[in-house]
């Protein structure tokens, strides 16, 4: 574990031995007295809090919280109904050497975490997709893709939330409403929760 600090209120952590998203939840199961903000990213945690005094004490319970063990309560995923006829299914299979069927089952018989949101509001990062569905971003991002498209880059999967440009390959669609301003929270997939995806 490396900490760097971030201005007087602030540290970021890297070179964790668990998820970020893992080590940022058991740090707010804690309670530290002035912790304002827990940022998970893809291999960093950032955590703020509201007087300088209060930098020590979430330092020094970092090591703790690194290694104890997940307490989600209730751990069952968050199911996604998916049609799978996303417009770059058939190139996400020739380049994965597979069937479409084989990539649609890969997909859908995965257990994926949310890693952390973040590219727009509601955008949840999930990790757990299999090695041979990993494909670097399009070369060419579109200007425009749909709310609930389901789509694969790199290490991890995603639905937009919303309509937005990007670079992920679609591979399907969903009706499923994954952000929303009246909801509390506004977003249904928060660090740390599981999901699965269920063709339809």
């Amino acid at each position: 574990m490396r900490v760097l600090p971030m201005g007087p209120t602030a540290v970021l952590v890297e070179e964790l031995d668990a998820p970020p998203a893992v080590v940022g939840e058991a740090v707010r199961r804690l309670g530290l007295a002035g912790v304002v903000d827990i940022v998970p990213a893809a291999e960093t945690l950032l955590i703020t809090v509201d007087r300088q005094e209060a930098v020590d004490t979430v330092v020094a319970a970092l090591p703790a919280a690194e290694h104890r063990e997940s307490d989600q309560g209730d751990t069952r995923p968050v199911e996604i109904p998916v049609v799978y006829d996303g417009d770059d299914l058939a190139e996400v299979a020739e380049r994965s050497g597979l069937s479409t069927a084989d990539v649609i089952e890969r997909h859908a018989g995965a257990t994926f975490r949310v890693a952390f949101c973040g590219f727009s509001p509601g955008f949840a990062y999930l990790d757990g997709l299999p090695p041979e569905l990993h494909l670097a971003r399009r070369a060419t991002p579109r200007t425009r893709v749909p709310a609930g498209s389901v789509a694969i880059a790199a290490g991890f999967s995603a639905v937009y939330p919303t309509a937005s440009p990007g670079g992920w390959h679609l591979i399907g669609r969903t009706d499923v409403v994954l952000f929303d301003v009246r909801a509390e929270p506004p977003a249904r997939l928060t660090p740390g929760t599981s999901v699965r995806f269920v063709p339809r």
